[in-house]
């Protein structure tokens, strides 16, 4: 199983960025979802998750801003995040879940900044 994540940068405060994980060797439309951060000094927080059947949910402090989605076609995760804030600034890894079997990716990192 390989997990691709792309899509991390630098950015401005208020910008945008779409994180994208790709997925292989695994049947991810029978997977659950999910995007972490970590931020320096932090530990890894649970950012969002979309189930198998398309459930989302989110932590507080990006609910209204990220949308997590899924191409099962693509055996993609995307992370749609808007109105960025330095506080957002992490490594962001997706994690897939597959039925209690727990696999990562390689972490993209995410910097906000002016």
């Amino acid at each position: 199983v390989q997990l691709q994540a792309s899509g991390g940068g630098l950015v401005q405060p208020g910008g945008s960025l779409r994180l994208s994980c790709a997925a292989s060797g695994i049947i991810f439309s029978n997977s659950n979802v999910s995007w972490y951060r970590q931020a320096p000094g932090k530990q890894r927080e649970l950012v969002a998750s979309i189930t198998r059947g398309g459930v989302t949910q989110y932590v507080d402090s990006v609910k209204g801003r990220f949308t997590i989605s899924r191409d099962n076609a693509k055996n993609t995760v995307y992370l749609q995040m808007n109105s960025l804030k330095p506080e957002d600034t992490a490594i962001y890894y997706c994690n897939l879940d597959h039925w209690g079997f727990m696999y990562w990716g390689q972490g993209t990192q995410v910097t906000v900044s002016s």
